[in-house]
């Protein structure tokens, strides 16, 4: 069942299954907490999962920004902190990467092993171009234009030949985002990078990336690797961005061996 909260002045939605040790799920930019329903069905309420809309997206509050990478880190540990999650697995996917690494750098010790799921870190020149010619067109485009733009780089062609109620319902959402707070958190998105940084990390870290995503490629999965010191990274086959969409079997066939250990 939903619930809402205030924390650091906005009003959060979240929602919390399963039983045992605590598991915290960050969705990506311009998503919601329902990201992660297959994921948790999957789980079977091994964890109890704790996941919630971001600030500026899904049923949360949508101050029109700008938005900085320490808003949502410090919504993430807030709401932890308001309902007593005092150590987790942190997962998050895309957008919820950069604010699960910025998580694991600020608060450590909240954290048992961190899940990174099609994230981003050091980006090339041309990515960064790329990404900001993107930006641009949230920015300035019509809603939905962004994710029209953007499916085949989410989506594989086989899955979007065969489950095109899934698209349909995915670009729905997509166009429910208010354009402002969405341009505000694409921002985010576009101008955060941690490569600095991630030698820091000092956490047991598992990091996942489809084969032919564009944005979040396995360049960066490999170069997260190399650079946080106790992390292991595994490109799945075939898969583009949306991995809890599209390769839900193929994530936690990775994931439930490393939850393991």
């Amino acid at each position: 069942m939903d619930e809402f909260i205030e924390v650091n002045g906005i009003r959060l939605r979240y929602r919390i299954e399963g039983e045992g040790k605590w598991m915290v799920l960050i969705h990506g930019v311009g998503g919601r907490l329902e990201q992660w329903n297959q994921f948790v069905s999957q789980l079977g309420g091994a964890y109890r999962t704790l996941r919630f809309d971001q600030r500026g997206m899904g049923q949360s509050d949508k101050p029109e920004g700008p938005y900085h990478i320490n808003d949502f880190i410090d919504d993430t540990v807030a709401l932890m902190t308001a309902l007593g999650v005092d150590n987790c697995v942190l997962a998050g996917c895309s957008l919820g990467v950069l604010v699960a690494q910025g998580v694991a750098l600020k608060k450590p010790e909240r954290i048992s092993k961190l899940i990174l799921l099609a994230g981003i870190a050091g980006r090339t020149d041309d990515e960064k171009r790329l990404v900001q010619e993107r930006l641009a067109i949230v920015q300035n485009g019509i809603p939905g234009q962004h994710f029209e733009n953007s499916v085949a780089r989410w989506f594989s062609d086989e899955f979007r030949e065969q489950h095109p109620d899934v698209i349909a319902a995915y670009a729905a959402d997509n166009r429910k985002n208010d354009p402002k707070a969405y341009a505000a958190a694409y921002a985010v998105l576009a101008n955060t990078d941690f490569a600095d940084r991630l030698q820091e990390i000092a956490l047991p870290t598992l990091i996942i990336t489809g084969e032919h995503d564009r944005g979040s490629n396995p360049r960066m999965a490999r170069f997260m690797q190399e650079n946080i010191p106790n992390a292991k990274a595994v490109i799945l086959p075939g898969l583009r961005h949306s991995l809890l969409i599209e390769g839900p079997d193929q994530v936690l066939a990775v994931v439930r061996p490393f939850l393991a250990d």
